[in-house]
């Protein structure tokens, strides 16, 4: 008995004082375990939560077979809520609909008559007007319910009774999968083939101590268990490796990579069309075209033309590329990156432990545990069946006496006021032996019945001696439970139109990630301005004139160049750092732009020293202020993070000061003190990162300008003026010497800034 909250009649205020903290945890507590036990997580041995196995059994009670007629779904709800299940009606009949629903389970529990909704994401009819009937499925999990297969407990209001757990003669905690939130714990469980669990159940018997992997497909050991992985009821591609797979199932955590299943269709004349044939699971086929036409419209796929919804009874999705030039695989590869035609499906197997302890369990130990249910459920039924025997051959035994003896039992009955104890007395008859006596009908007493009760006595000894052979074999038992398995292997069979695996397997195909992010990007011309303060702005259209920028006061401008909206941009900073921006993602041409510091980390004490669009194939020269120097490839250069990547490695206050292409054969460098030295480019080291080595020796002052050039050419550079210069390779042979040496003066007119452009 709980505690007398009512108060006393004295008047009193009776007031009991709690301690707040101990009172909420004891309360949520309290909620906490009602939900986990007896809403959100699936029983291992029958994978159902509570409202679904009440469904299933309130459809028992009410006579809805496989074979039965169909029955409103408003009675179903009302018997599931009036006698077992105390929660709304809206919640049950969700419940119900999703069971139903050949999107939503792989193999559906109820047989739905009417709208039960659609994977376009449509609800069901109300339930007034749907009807529904069970599946084999829920036969399966209820077969040897009376035969005292499995326990009961009262219900809500202690009326009836329900059971705690159904038979489970169908795998259908992983067959059919789960989901759902508790408190402080979820279960998500996919959906899996039949025939495949049934073929590691089958070697799990006769391998008890099976790991995951052995209970898993492996083309080389055909003999193994045989899941492959998930099988999804809308079917789709699956592209998760092997190996991850594996790791899932062995930890009872992870996901499924899954992806929609597309073909082309020859329109003739070179085009062509995508059509999408299977979607992701609990992907709404709607909400997922709106989305592809969001993406459209916001003109973040420059490859796709339009999108169609030509779904009748299958799925039916056709995509129409921008031109027949386009490359189905990275069209669809951008689709996949930006849109739920990929999704992850995650799992994690956590379940009430033979009914009680939630745990993350691994593959091996669920169908374990499934397995020692239904051998505790065979030999339940078992001896159930045994004590029935029992009781008939009690009865035999009985009916063969008065037989034996009809004219003395005849006489009794005809002259005794008490027949029955005067029978048990004359013949030591059970009282049940001469209850059956006195209840059996005048026309059996034909002379054929004895023969007939013999012939039944003699096939129930033989069978009852063997219910007690199995139940004394633990061999035999797991024999049975084999054979029951093998039945259920036959009836969803892969042969079959039910059984048939639906989800495929793939490795996602190896294409160019550089390729798909340009498919994502609508290639547009623009010119990049940067400017001496570090703001950043890319302005629509190829400017030829930028005389007439504007900029903030007291700044100016630092560099400009023309580039597509699908180029990567390099920024090198004085500190040696190369950061790199997407070209679609700088502020447009209006005001002023914003400052690159909010783009990029970059140090307070370091500027922008230049930009320009990165090349995959070139090579730049980099160097400092005091004259060291190395060569990098621009792709070492690429920093896919806010951070950057230090390139050059500077301390103040030498800081890095040129960044010039290295082409051709030869360099030429001009110090601060007008010298100039030429010397092979092979002599400057390729580096990913470092100090580099002394370009050219200086007394005091640093480098000044650096130039590349094909020693065949010749050097060339122009005056303030605009005047062009050129020399040759015998005249510049007084100016060649090894890397690091002083040089000599600059050539005549050569121009006073001691830059090769004037």
């Amino acid at each position: 008995m709980g505690k007398n909250l009512t108060p006393p009649g004295d008047g009193g205020d009776n007031i009991v004082p709690v301690d707040l903290k101990a009172a909420l945890e004891e309360r949520y507590l309290a909620y906490a375990l009602s939900t986990i036990m007896h809403r959100a997580l699936p029983d291992v041995r029958d994978g159902l939560k509570p409202v679904h196995r009440r469904i299933i059994h309130a459809m028992r009670e009410m006579g809805i077979r496989p074979n039965s007629a169909f029955k409103k779904c408003a009675r179903i709800v009302g018997d599931v809520i009036g006698k077992f299940h105390p929660h709304g009606d809206q919640s049950v009949y969700d419940a119900l609909v999703r069971l139903a629903q050949d999107f939503s389970q792989r193999y559906p529990i109820v047989d739905g008559q009417g709208n039960f909704g659609n994977i376009d994401g449509d609800s069901a009819a109300a339930y007034r007007y749907t009807e529904a009937r069970m599946t084999d499925v829920a036969a399966l999990l209820l077969e040897g319910i009376e035969q005292d297969a499995v326990d009961f407990r009262p219900t809500y209001n202690e009326e009836d009774d329900e059971p705690v757990v159904l038979p489970g003669a169908f795998p259908n905690l992983l067959a059919n999968g789960s989901s759902g939130i508790a408190v402080g714990m979820a279960t998500n469980i996919p959906p899996h083939n039949a025939h495949e669990l049934c073929d590691a159940a089958l070697y799990l018997i006769k391998h008890p101590d099976a790991t995951v992997k052995d209970l898993m497909f492996d083309p080389e050991h055909p003999q193994r268990g045989g899941i492959e992985g998930p099988d999804f009821p809308t079917g789709g591609v699956i592209i998760e490796s092997r190996e991850s797979m594996l790791e899932t199932y062995r930890t009872g955590r992870g996901g499924f990579r899954v992806r929609a299943k597309w073909e082309t269709e020859d329109l003739g004349r070179g085009g062509y069309q995508i059509v999408i044939t299977q979607i992701p699971y609990q992907v709404q086929k709607s909400r997922l075209i709106e989305k592809i036409a969001e993406l459209l419209i916001a003109r973040k796929l420059p490859l796709l033309e339009d999108i169609r919804d030509e779904s009748a009874e299958d799925v039916r999705v056709v995509l129409i590329p921008k031109s027949r030039t386009v490359d189905p695989t990275i069209l669809m590869e951008s689709l996949f990156k930006l849109s739920e035609l990929e999704n992850r499906i995650p799992l994690n197997m956590n379940v009430l432990s033979m009914g009680r302890v939630p745990k993350v369990m691994a593959l091996n130990e669920v169908l374990s545990e499934w397995l020692a249910h239904r051998k505790d459920v065979l030999v339940r039924r078992s001896k159930f069946r045994l004590a029935a025997i029992d009781k008939r051959l009690e009865i035999l035994g009985g009916l063969l006496i008065a037989y034996l003896n009809l004219d003395e039992v005849i006489r009794i009955i005809r002259e005794e006021d008490e027949p029955k104890p005067v029978l048990i007395e004359r013949f030591t008859l059970t009282d049940l032996q001469a209850e059956s006596i006195l209840n059996m009908r005048l026309r059996n007493l034909r002379k054929l019945e004895e023969f007939e009760i013999r012939t039944e006595f003699d096939k129930l000894s033989a069978e009852k001696a063997e219910i007690e052979a199995l139940l004394a074999s633990d061999e035999k038992l797991w024999q049975t439970v084999a054979w029951e398995i093998g039945e259920v292997k036959k009836k969803f069979a892969k042969a079959t139109e039910l059984g048939r695996r639906r989800s495929v397997f793939s490795d996602a195909p190896d294409t160019d990630i550089e390729a798909i992010q340009q498919a994502m990007i609508e290639k547009e011309p623009v010119t990049i301005v940067i400017s001496e303060k570090g703001w950043i702005r890319a302005l629509k259209g190829h400017m030829t004139d930028i005389s007439t920028l504007t900029f903030k006061e007291g700044d100016g401008l630092r560099v400009s160049f023309l580039a597509q909206t699908t180029d990567k941009i390099l920024l090198v900073t004085t500190g040696g750092k190369a950061y790199t921006l997407g070209a679609d993602k700088l502020p447009g041409g209006r005001g002023h732009g914003e400052p690159l510091r909010i783009m990029v980390d970059m140090e307070n004490d370091q500027d922008v020293l230049t930009a320009f669009v990165h090349d995959p194939s070139r090579k730049v020269l980099l160097a400092s202020a005091g004259g060291n120097g190395f060569i990098v490839a621009e792709s070492e250069m690429i920093a896919n993070t806010r951070k950057g990547r230090q390139i050059m490695n500077v301390a103040m206050p030498d800081e890095t000061k040129l960044v010039v292409t290295a082409s051709g054969d030869h360099v030429a460098i001009i110090g601060e003190n007008r010298k100039m030295l030429v010397f092979p480019l092979e002599q400057i080291p390729e580096m990913t990162r470092g100090k580099g080595v002394r370009l050219q020796r200086y007394k005091d002052g640093g480098v000044s300008d650096i130039r590349c050039f094909a020693i065949a050419s010749g050097l060339s550079w122009t005056d303030s003026a605009g005047r062009a210069f050129a020399k040759n390779k015998e005249e510049l042979a007084e100016w060649m010497a090894d890397r690091a040496s002083a040089g000599r003066a600059v050539p005549k007119g050569f121009p006073r800034s001691g830059k090769f452009s004037g």
